[in-house]
């Protein structure tokens, strides 16, 4: 796992192509933020427990966990849509199929590879600006 130091809010960026997460990385990291990564389901699991990210950018296609698997321990439910954490998920699969089954589970926006770097920072700096106006918490809470 990869941390890049910043400010209030901590971000997840999951994906298990090197280059696309290094990226995305980047990219995100010159929000002043701290950005955290994750190259496989198990893993993007164990860290969003551990650091609570605030936002989540989720690769569809994982080993050891999928996507979609995430998506659903981290909002639980559909109604989640819109409250912490605000989750992007990023796939390269063309199908409406995938879209709605992840809007189903809560995601906040998708986007399909490849994409314009330039969108998902603008995507993401959407989501800062609804967690700085206070987004409810959407993490399962402790039993």
């Amino acid at each position: 796992m990869a941390e890049q130091a910043g400010g209030k809010y901590k971000m997840l960026v999951v994906d298990d192509d090197e280059d696309i997460l290094n990226t995305m990385r980047l990219a995100l990291a010159d929000l002043g933020q701290t950005v955290l990564t994750a190259r496989d389901g198990l893993e993007a699991v164990d860290v969003a427990e551990r650091e609570n990210p605030d936002i989540v950018v989720l690769d569809l296609m994982l080993p050891r966990r999928g996507g979609f698997q995430i998506l659903n321990h981290l909002k639980g439910k559909p109604e989640m849509k819109g409250k912490r954490p605000l989750m992007c998920m990023v796939t390269g699969n063309e199908g409406m199929l995938h879209r709605k089954l992840a809007e189903r589970l809560g995601v906040d926006a998708y986007l399909r590879k490849p994409f314009a770097m330039g969108t998902l920072v603008d995507i993401v700096k959407e989501f800062l600006a609804a967690l700085q106006a206070g987004v409810e918490d959407a993490r399962p809470k402790a039993k």
